[in-house]
């Protein structure tokens, strides 16, 4: 649904984006993290038509960004940081006036309207002026005007920003959905635990290269290193980390629990169990450490170095 090879961004200079090779699959979410600076807008801005790459390719749902503009504009929903809304104007009649520039008839302007806001819990609210809506209101309709003309991509900015929790989780819970839709999705985002819950694959980008990619799982796996697992007993250690260091990488360890890191968790944790068994050791716990995308993003963007 979204191709892009090489794109490259330069204004009077300066490298936005650099080679950026990107591929987004029907069904998909992509979470796009990365520094402030680090050339996310501006990617999302040449996928969207809305800046012509310097070089390189890119097709949003088959049509390429640079010859075929407005199909483009056309088969996506954009949420973005500013959302430009026009204050003086009722919330039904801003989604009117959108409903008719994406060219929809009058019927299906006001059933996707009512539809959308009532899923956001907007509806009661549609007969309001938005210079009174709160910033969370506010970014629910931008999202709701993303959505409104049922785009198969959607680029969304930070989707859930100054939302309450119970608004946050509606717009969580919308983005699992189209996901089951068959859309693709990318989400601009430095909300990691959301990007981590939503996200099928990550793309970190700085500086204007992407620097890592792959599912969660997968970086983890790639820049944290093995599982790391941790066993807590009913007693002392009595020297049992002498006794695993031959099986496993000791990470830490106190009086009555030792974590450690091993690539064969499955054939090695039943290992110790059986030790343990075998000496007469209670065991308490023992059980996986989360790790978090958190940790691995700044992992990368530390170390800004390719993975």
């Amino acid at each position: 649904m979204i191709e892009a090879y090489g794109l490259t961004k330069h204004f009077d200079g300066f490298v936005a984006v650099e080679d950026v090779t990107l591929t987004v699959h029907p069904g998909e979410v992509l979470a796009l993290l990365g520094p402030n600076g680090a050339g996310k807008t501006t990617t999302v801005r040449m996928l969207t038509s809305i800046l012509a790459p310097t070089r390189g390719t890119a097709r949003v749902a088959g049509y390429d960004v640079v010859r075929e503009a407005e199909r483009v504009r056309a088969s996506v929903g954009v949420l973005t940081e500013n959302h430009g809304l026009y204050l003086r104007m009722k919330g039904r009649e801003y989604l009117d006036f959108f409903g008719q520039l994406y060219g929809l008839s009058e019927t299906l302007r006001r059933k996707r309207s009512e539809e959308l806001a009532e899923r956001f819990g907007l509806l009661t609210a549609l007969d309001r002026r938005l210079g009174e809506y709160s910033k969370g209101m506010r970014q629910k309709l931008a999202l709701v005007r993303a959505m409104l003309h049922d785009p198969p991509v959607l680029l969304l900015d930070e989707p859930t920003s100054a939302m309450d929790p119970h608004s946050a989780r509606l717009v969580r819970d919308a983005i699992h959905d189209l996901r089951g839709d068959g859309r693709t999705v990318i989400i601009c985002t430095h909300n990691l635990p959301e990007a981590e819950e939503l996200a099928d694959r990550i793309a970190i980008i700085r500086r204007g290269h992407i620097i890592a990619e792959g599912s969660v799982l997968e970086l983890k796996a790639r820049l944290l290193g093995p599982p790391l697992l941790e066993l807590r007993l009913a007693g002392s250690l009595n020297g049992l980390v002498d006794n695993l260091a031959d099986l496993v990488e000791i990470d830490s360890y106190g009086r009555n629990w030792v974590r450690y890191r091993t690539e064969e968790p499955r054939r090695v944790n039943p290992l110790i169990v059986q030790q343990l068994a075998a000496q007469g050791m209670q065991i308490v716990t023992l059980s996986e450490v989360p790790q978090s995308l958190e940790e691995v993003y700044l992992r990368v963007v530390g170390e800004g170095e390719p993975a």
